[in-house]
Parts: structure tokens; C-alpha cells; sequence
């Protein structure tokens, strides 16, 4: 791509199937590694990630041959394949169907970067539905609660 010149930054967030907690403190980083391992091998870069045990962040600075929508497909498919091959966890593991995203510009990085960074301090004063709404609402975007994820409350 001669003459393109790009800087979009996108936080993706996604859920696990079911809400469940599947990803323990002992598969974190192995999860966290591949996924960016992913983004890597899509011609964009990781820059911060964080897998709860029941959703995901993740902030990358995208390719602008890359869509938004295919990697976080790409991200999603990748690495529930792998963690199924790897029996990382007892039964099947999927992630639900959807997904938040979210762009910002180079001054807003450092401030995303600690966010996802403290996301188990975050945990423990919001849920993930409280956190995916107030997105949806700062960004203002427009949404059906009942599209939204499955929530445990």
C-alpha cells in the first residue's frame, strides 16, 4: 500500500459464551499471548489486552486493509479453535456471538492502555454489563438491550 498512511486505533470487547468464567488466572496470558499472536499475524498491533474470565479487551493499533468486523471474527474463531485443540479448559469453549468496538485517537492511548491494564480493580467496583453499557452510552451509540450480550447478574 504505497502512499497510505494510517493510525486507527480500535478497543474490541467481547464476551465468552454464556457469560461463564472459563478463563482462569492459569490460561490468562497463554490466551493472551496467542490473541495477540493473531493480531500480529493480521498486520496490526496488539498494544493492550486483558482477558477476564468472562470477556475480553483488546486495544490494536488496525491495518487499514483490515476490518474491524474480520478481526474481531478472525480473534474470536483463532483462538476458541485453539483453546479446544489445547484442552485448555474441561468442554468446549466459544465466544459469544457479537462485539463492542471502539476507536481512539493517539492521545487517549495511555489512558486505554491503563483501563484494560486494571480491568480486575475495574471488576470489583462494575460488572461487565454496567462496563459494556456506560461504553455504549460515552460513545453514544444506539443499541437494543435485548441484542446485547447474555448477562448473569
Amino acid at each position: 500500500m504505497a502512499n497510505t498512511y494510517t493510525q486507527i486505533y480500535v478497543q474490541i470487547v467481547f464476551a465468552v459464551q454464556g457469560r461463564q468464567n472459563l478463563i482462569s488466572e492459569g490460561i490468562r496470558e497463554k490466551v493472551e499471548k496467542y490473541i495477540c499472536g493473531i493480531v500480529s499475524n493480521k498486520k496490526s498491533k496488539p498494544i493492550a489486552i486483558y482477558c477476564n474470565p468472562d470477556h475480553l479487551h483488546i486495544l490494536i493499533g488496525l491495518h487499514p486493509s483490515i476490518s474491524v468486523s474480520d478481526m474481531a471474527r478472525d480473534i474470536k474463531a483463532n483462538s476458541s479453535k485453539w483453546m479446544n485443540e489445547e484442552k485448555m479448559i474441561i468442554g468446549k469453549f466459544k465466544w459469544q456471538e457479537g462485539f463492542g468496538a471502539f476507536s481512539y485517537s493517539k492521545s487517549q492511548i495511555d489512558a486505554v492502555v491503563k483501563y484494560i491494564a486494571n480491568q480486575p480493580e475495574h471488576h470489583k467496583k462494575a460488572t461487565f454489563k454496567d462496563e459494556y453499557i456506560q461504553f455504549l452510552k460515552n460513545f453514544e451509540i444506539e443499541y437494543n438491550e435485548k441484542y446485547l450480550y447474555e448477562w448473569i447478574d
